[in-house]
This record gives C-alpha cells, sequence and structure tokens, in this order.
C-alpha cells in the first residue's frame, strides 16, 4: 500500500530529472542526479528493485530506453500533457552557448536597459548560459596543478588520488574536458607536446600558491601561543591592516597577558589566540539596486521561496578562491591548527568559526550543539546548514573576516506555490532550471533581508523565465507582488547570524563591479509594467 504511492512520487520525480536532461541519461547519471537533488538514493529497495533499469523498465510512460552509438543505455523522459511544454524548451536548447550568450544577454535585458544606462555595452560580457565551476572546484584544480604541470591524460587519475573522488565535469554542465579548460582559461593554459596536452598552473597563481605553501611550513615551527600571523605571502599587508591589534612582540607571553587585563583583544584565556574571533560577525553583501541586471549563479535551493545565490563577477570569485587556499594552508599544518582548537565554552549557537570538510576550510556559524560531538553549522558563503563533528571546527583568524558573506538569501519575486507549500516535483524542477547554470538574474526588491528577484535562463533559443515555468507548469500562481517567504520566516540563517552592510531601505547603495547590472530610470517613483517572457505581470 505504501509502494503505490511512493512510486507516483518517484515517477515525477525521473521525468522531471530526464527532461531537464536534452541529451537523457545513462542510469548510472541518473542515480547521481537523484542523489544530488533530492540527498538520498533511489529508493529501489522501498519498491522491490535490485537495480535501476529494473525500476525503469516499470515506468513505461515515463522513461524511453535507448541505445547511444558505443552500445551504452541512454534514458530518456516521454513528456506527458503538462511538460509538454518544458520539454520543447529544453529541446531547443543550444549546445553552443559562447558565441549566443551574447545576443541573449542582449535579448534578455532588452526590456530593463534605459537610455540613462551608464555603461550599455557592460551586458554583453556576461555567458549567461556558460556552465560555471564551483568556486571549491576550480580551487582544487588550481591546488592540484600547483605543484607541476599535469597531462591532460593523467588529470583523472591525479584528481581521483588527490581528492578522494573522480572528476566529474559532466555534472556541472560541461560537455568536454576542453570546455572546462576553456571557462579557466585566466588560470589554467594548455600547452601542446609530444606527450599530449600539458596543463599548466599561470605563473603568477603559481607563484602566490607556492608562497603559500613555503611561508606556511615555516609558520608550522612557531612557539604554539606566539600572537603573529602564520603566513607571510601576498596577504601580510591585509592581514596587519584588517586584523584586531594584537601584541606581536615575542616576549614572556603570560606576564604580558597579564599587564594587559582588561583590554578586550586579549582574551581571558591563554588558550585562545589574540586573533582568534570570539564576538564578531561577518557582514552581508551590500544591496543591488532595484530593477538592476546582475549575472548569478544559484548555489543552494530549498525551494523557489528559499535559495542562495553568488553574485557572478570575477573579483568576488577570485577572493572567495583566494579565501578558500589560504584558509587550507594555514589550517591544515597541526601546529598553527592546533592553536585554534575552540574549547567547549565556545561552541556555543551563533559562533563564528571556520570547519574542515574534505580537506577545505570553511567560514560557518554554530546554529545549534546536537550532542557531544556534533553541531549544525551554517556555511555564510554558501547557504547550507549541515551537521559536523566538532573536533573539525577552530576558531577564526581575525583577518578572515574581511570578506562579506558570499551567498545572499533569496526568493522568486512575485510567486507563490498554488497549494500553500512548493510540492516535491515543483522544487525538483526548479533545481534544474537553476543547476550549475550562469543565469541573469532582474533585482525586484529587498522584503526583511531577502532578496526577491526574477530568474532568466538565456542559453536557449527563447528567454526562460523561471516564475513562467512554474506557473505554466501549474505549480505557481503569479500574485503581481511579493509575499514574505514563509521558509524564511520559519529559519533565515543569514539574518540570524550575517549583519547587514545597512540597514536595506536607508542605507546608500553601493554598485558593485558587475558585468550585467543597470541602472534603472526613476526606480523609486516608477510603476513598471515588465513583461517577461512575454507575459505581462
Amino acid at each position: 500500500s505504501k509502494q503505490a504511492p511512493l512510486m507516483e512520487v518517484l515517477k515525477k520525480e525521473v521525468r522531471a530529472m530526464l527532461i531537464a536532461a536534452k541529451a537523457g541519461l545513462t542510469p548510472e547519471q541518473l542515480e547521481e542526479q537523484y542523489m544530488a537533488m533530492v540527498c538520498k538514493p533511489l529508493p529501489l529497495h522501498d519498491l522491490g528493485f535490485q537495480s535501476t533499469l529494473e525500476m525503469v523498465t516499470q515506468m513505461p510512460e515515463v522513461v524511453q530506453i535507448c541505445s547511444s552509438k558505443n552500445g551504452a543505455l541512454i534514458l530518456k523522459a516521454i513528456a506527458d500533457d503538462s511538460t509538454k511544454g518544458i520539454a520543447k524548451l529544453v529541446a531547443s536548447q543550444k549546445v553552443k552557448t559562447r558565441k549566443a550568450s551574447k545576443k541573449t544577454a542582449t535579448k534578455a535585458n532588452a526590456t530593463f536597459l534605459t537610455k540613462n544606462s551608464k555603461n550599455p555595452q557592460s551586458f554583453q560580457a556576461l555567458s549567461a548560459g556558460t556552465p560555471v565551476l564551483p568556486a571549491m572546484v576550480k580551487a582544487e584544480l588550481q591546488d592540484l596543478l600547483s605543484s607541476s604541470p599535469l597531462l591532460l591524460a593523467d588529470l583523472d587519475k591525479a584528481f581521483l588520488r588527490r581528492f578522494g573522488r573522480a572528476f566529474q565535469y559532466r555534472q556541472y554542465g560541461f560537455l568536454s574536458m576542453f570546455e572546462v579548460l576553456r571557462s579557466m582559461s585566466d588560470s589554467i593554459v594548455v600547452e601542446q607536446t609530444k606527450a599530449g596536452s600539458l596543463l599548466v598552473l599561470r605563473k603568477y597563481l603559481a607563484s602566490e600558491i607556492e608562497q603559500q605553501k613555503l611561508s606556511q611550513a615555516s609558520a608550522a615551527e612557531m612557539p604554539p601561543l606566539e600572537p603573529t600571523c602564520e603566513t607571510k605571502s601576498f596577504y601580510q599587508a591585509a592581514v596587519l591592516m584588517d586584523s584586531e591589534p594584537v601584541q606581536t612582540q615575542a616576549v614572556d607571553l603570560g606576564e604580558h597577558l597579564k599587564q594587559h587585563q582588561g583590554f578586550e583583544q586579549f582574551p581571558p584565556t591563554p588558550e585562545i589566540p589574540p586573533d582568534a574571533v570570539q564576538d564578531r560577525s561577518l557582514c552581508s553583501l551590500p544591496p543591488l539596486k532595484r530593477r538592476c541586471l546582475v549575472g548569478v549563479i544559484v548555489e543552494f535551493v530549498v525551494s523557489p521561496s528559499q535559495f542562495y545565490i553568488h553574485i557572478c563577477s570575477t573579483e568576488a570569485s577570485y577572493k572567495l578562491q583566494d579565501l578558500m587556499f589560504e584558509m587550507r594552508h594555514v589550517y591544515s599544518h597541526k601546529l598553527a591548527s592546533d592553536k585554534y582548537i575552540m574549547p567547549e565554552s565556545a561552541v556555543q549557537p551563533g559562533q563564528l568559526c571556520c570547519v574542515m570538510v574534505s580537506k577545505w576550510w570553511y567560514r560557518v556559524i554554530i546554529h545549534r550543539v546536537i550532542n557531544d560531538q556534533e553541531v549544525e553549522v551554517f556555511y555564510a558563503d554558501y547557504g547550507h546548514l549541515q551537521i559536523v563533528q566538532k573536533s573539525w571546527l577552530r576558531f577564526l583568524k581575525w583577518h578572515y573576516l574581511k570578506l562579506p558573506a558570499q551567498a545572499i538569501p533569496c526568493s522568486l519575486a512575485w510567486v507563490k506555490p498554488v497549494e500553500g507549500r512548493w510540492s516535491s516535483a515543483a522544487i525538483l524542477l526548479f533545481k534544474h532550471l537553476c543547476r550549475f547554470k550562469e543565469l541573469v538574474g532582474i533585482v525586484d526588491e529587498y522584503v526583511d533581508g531577502v532578496l526577491y528577484l526574477f530568474l532568466c535562463d538565456t542559453s536557449t533559443k527563447e528567454d526562460v523565465y523561471f516564475h513562467s515555468v512554474l506557473r505554466d507548469m501549474g505549480y505557481a500562481d503569479i500574485c503581481g507582488e511579493n509575499i514574505p517567504s514563509q521558509e524564511f520566516e520559519e529559519l533565515n540563517p543569514s539574518a540570524l547570524y550575517v549583519q547587514p552592510s545597512g540597514k536595506q531601505g536607508n542605507a546608500e547603495v553601493v554598485e558593485p563591479d558587475l558585468c550585467l547590472q543597470q541602472e534603472s530610470q526613476d526606480a523609486d517613483s516608477e510603476t513598471a509594467t515588465l513583461k517577461l517572457n512575454g507575459a505581462e505581470l
């Protein structure tokens, strides 16, 4: 009796995944994508199946099983009446997006450009349909090549050996490894040799990474309580300017602390380094202008009413990568890392710190203490919550406060779920629309610190506005106003733990260096009629 409703839900989820994949998926790829989207394996055993292939054979109205040229099995969706529209849009999606992206970015912005735009050509620089590697994966590739160049033929084995997993570029939307390398041409050079294509990290990056490694080797020899910086790399100037003032002279530290009791920069116990963050918060990014257009990547999705984005900006991307590199090199050495171990008294909700996951360090805020061994933390730069071991936590160093929290809490503008809450099928479709793509975002407004914006995919022949897709699929109603997100009202970690850069309503808006942002004309007084995807809202 339980299997029938489970099977019906699974059919909807499988159809949504296969429709979003223009070329279809292998059974293995379907398993991977289901795990990535739903965060649990396909319920094969619950339904009495031994394999994914056996399962899809029992979905003849949902899945078509085809054979590729090399003999591999490919699963393709069979659209029903409610999904024919989206299937047609996916079928028209272009494979080559580099040249098309400039034209489609122009097309997406035509409605919103004004005669008074300061830089009417700037939006053409965005490749809205070009796949994008997550910042962590970019950092991993750069780190892999920092020691020495690597033949392209050896990349997969080297990546697996170094990071314990395969480099599956297709899950990020790339069709080939050469597309990946093209997207990282600013940091990786491909040289042709007799042995094959050789991947070389550009000299300035290799030099910086090597300096970090060399300086960190000397840092490991420092006394565990000496309150000086661990690195002398190119970050040193920023550290001296942005760190909380600390005594750097190597003297009898115990006596020195006694003499300065009462000063805020010195912790009450000598076990905590003076540059450890204890009572400070990260700041959010400055608010974006109303009606501006900006390139975005959706980093984490709960629903169309609760998701987090990154702004597509070369400068911002590099800053986050640089932060991850330096934190990895600082905290990866035991003597340096042990200095920042957090005592039990410091492991409290609201404490800003950092955590190690798969050899990389992330800025997090403790959300709740689960038990003696575990805590739930909020990733300020990515937007999600995760349960981690207390032993993985470390105090955050002062100069890692400088970069604002990179994850922006968002809701899709002017829509609401038809059933009161978003269905699992609606959430799954929205995740597929967003996944690993550079999108065009049109800023509507901020409500209680949450950014409400429209999202548009310009990689297809016709611009795809996500609110229209959800409406056409019967998952959403267009309401013409922004209803406060029920999900964010229940829990908004950013509002709890991240300090606003200024009150959204009264603050002077800072215009970041973004390739798509445009100035609107009299935005506050204008009653704008937006025609998105040909539908007047």
